[in-house]
């Protein structure tokens, strides 16, 4: 059978990591149009497009190869962005997850660098780990995507190097082109080290104390 991603809700004290439905969608058309400057080299659905955008990836969902998340901001109540878990890899048996990525991942303007996305992070790599157990949870980005690279390296995720016409560009204007992808990585082994990391971060975020729990 395989190994089929299955996100539960994952609650923190900022965001709470909720499986993405078409109920999202009202929140989320408005969440993308806000400054898309600040998405440079991530693809975001325009309001327009987000109904189909949730069906896309509801339909990858329904392969067991993406678990997609609606990030909801629990101050508000309303969805501001999407992450998932995808790319699951079973190397040793068939039902025994040993890596999986985190992406598709962005954030409505106002939601950066408030403090979701490091906890977001947070309850993502430890489920990964506490619960399915995996070996490695990857991360990539745009090589040229400075701005998601140094968000990255703050989890505490390793830069193992760069992966040239590595996959398709989502930058402005490159339609067609590839890009290079700078890949990285959490190995179980620094798991613990991680998590202390993370955990301070998110201790001096007001309102993010309390994440940790769980």
């Amino acid at each position: 059978m395989g190994f089929t991603l299955e996100g539960p809700v994952l609650e923190g004290a900022l965001v709470r990591l909720e499986p993405l439905d078409r109920r999202h969608a009202a929140d989320l058309a408005v969440a993308a149009e806000e400054n898309r400057g600040s998405y440079a080299f991530t693809w975001v659905p325009r309001a327009d497009e987000v109904g189909a955008y949730i069906d896309a990836q509801l339909g990858r969902a329904a392969t067991g190869k993406l678990a997609p998340y609606a990030q909801v901001d629990r101050a508000s109540g309303r969805a501001v962005g999407a992450t998932s878990f995808w790319e699951p890899r079973c190397w040793r048996t068939d039902d025994q997850l040993d890596a999986v990525e985190v992406g598709f991942t962005w954030l409505a303007s106002a939601a950066q660098g408030t403090g979701l996305n490091t906890e977001a992070k947070f309850l993502l790599f430890r489920h990964a780990f506490e619960e399915w157990g995996v070996a490695r949870v990857d991360l990539k980005t745009d090589a040229r995507n400075s701005r998601s690279r140094a968000a990255i390296e703050r989890t505490g995720a390793r830069f193992e190097g760069v992966l040239r016409n590595w996959s398709r560009s989502w930058a402005p204007g490159e339609d067609g082109l590839l890009r290079d992808s700078a890949i990285y990585s959490i190995t179980a082994a620094e798991w613990p080290e991680c998590r202390k990391r993370l955990e301070e971060r998110l201790a001096g975020i007001p309102g993010a104390r309390g994440t940790q729990r769980g």
